[in-house]
């Protein structure tokens, strides 16, 4: 069956940076749209960071855009969510997620788009 395992996360000042990887099993990785969510604490998941199948084309949230990088490695089949200059307010669970369909980008802000979810990896950035 598919899995997705996130990995990388922790606890990080303000300022610093992570890397998150999300490694996916089960499925053709480099046929999939991967995606990044969060969820912080009584609140709803948001979007974060979507890739293509073939990395070319990518999106962001305006809240991450500069300071977060989604990328992909369809040989060896993670994708990261590189981010820097971390925020108290990026502090969440964050998620990957993976959809086989060939939508624009900009479509996969919406969870109910993706087919697979991973079970998440805790960000805390303190203040």
């Amino acid at each position: 069956q598919v899995q997705l395992v996130e990995s990388g996360g922790g606890l990080v000042q303000a300022g610093g940076s992570l890397r998150l990887s999300c490694a996916a099993s089960g499925l053709t990785f480099s046929s999939y749209v991967m995606g990044w969510f969060r969820q912080a604490p009584g609140k709803e998941r948001e979007f974060v960071a979507a890739i293509s199948w073939s990395g070319s084309a990518t999106y962001y949230a305006d809240s991450v855009k500069g300071r977060f990088t989604i990328s992909r490695d369809n040989a060896k089949n993670p994708v990261y969510l590189q981010m820097n200059s971390l925020k108290p307010e990026d502090t969440a669970v964050y998620y990957c997620a993976a959809d086989p369909r060939r939508y624009t980008i900009d479509y996969y802000t919406r969870t109910a788009v993706y087919d697979y979810w991973g079970l998440g990896t805790r960000v805390t950035v303190s203040s």
